[in-house]
């Protein structure tokens, strides 16, 4: 079987890359032959399955893997990382795309009967978190000359960018500032030759999606709505960040893409 990018040396950094969206991606990829820097923030009773999950993936795609759980905000985190991620190109690898997806947002009511409401602080850890490391990250791999001559830029977005959900405005502020950003990095990093696009995936059953309140009653009624009555899935995600890294999408830039199995219609 032909992998896409099998002998290359080039590397995806997936920032959130230990459940949902990020770790299917990184399944995806490596199945295709490239090497992964997993980034993510976890607790120390789940890193013997999060473990368990990357040796499985290098066991099974014989593809080099390093992971770091830390806090992905942090530039002396940012600094490690890539360091060691250049000891690991020996010399020629080169990192081929960045994978935001990080979920590390409030989810509090603006207004409440004695439960905590949103505050100024959960608007900056948010939008610091789900957005602005967007900037950070591109901008430190970029400066450290490690993009790809063709590169590209892939983050995660949702629904919730231009609909009002309850306990959602932190995030749904987050979103709308991720694509913004997305979309000043495709015109302002263009001539380096790196594109960045976002996807905007239909609703999806990941752990930080059944963190949101009333995520049921979403799922229900997502079902429903959907045109194949089913929600999105992790893969279906990883699946098009794949096609947005092929050769024959490198003039694909700027643009949010939904993948929703045409969720929006409704």
């Amino acid at each position: 079987m032909v992998r896409e990018f099998e002998n290359k040396n080039e590397w995806a950094i997936i920032l959130g890359a230990s459940s949902g969206m990020g770790l299917a991606t990184a399944k995806k990829l490596a199945k295709e032959g490239m090497n992964l820097c997993l980034v993510y923030r976890a607790l120390r009773s789940d890193m013997e399955s999060i473990e368990s999950e990357f040796k499985a993936i290098v066991s099974l795609h014989n593809i080099k893997l390093i992971h770091f759980n830390k806090d992905v905000v942090k530039p002396e985190n940012r600094e490690i990382i890539l360091t060691k991620l250049e000891e690991n190109f020996q010399e020629s690898g080169k990192v081929k795309c960045l994978v935001h997806s990080i979920a590390k947002g409030n989810l509090k009511p603006m207004v409440s009967d004695g439960n905590k409401e949103l505050q100024n602080d959960d608007f900056h850890i948010t939008l610091e978190n789900m957005a602005f490391s967007l900037y950070d990250w591109t901008k430190h791999v970029f400066s450290k000359n490690l993009f790809a001559e063709d590169a590209r830029i892939i983050s995660f977005t949702s629904e919730g960018n231009k609909k009002a959900w309850k306990n959602y405005a932190a995030v749904s502020a987050a979103k709308v500032a991720l694509e913004a950003i997305s979309r000043n990095i495709a015109l302002e990093f263009a001539e380096y030759g790196i594109k960045s696009n976002c996807i905007e995936a239909g609703v999806t059953d990941t752990a930080s999606f059944r963190m949101i309140p009333g995520s049921e009653k979403l799922a229900e009624y997502t079902i429903k709505r959907n045109p194949f009555h089913r929600l999105t899935k992790p893969e279906d995600v990883a699946n098009v960040v794949y096609l947005l890294i092929k050769e024959e999408s490198k003039w694909i830039n700027g643009i949010t893409i939904q993948v929703n199995g045409g969720e929006h219609l409704s």
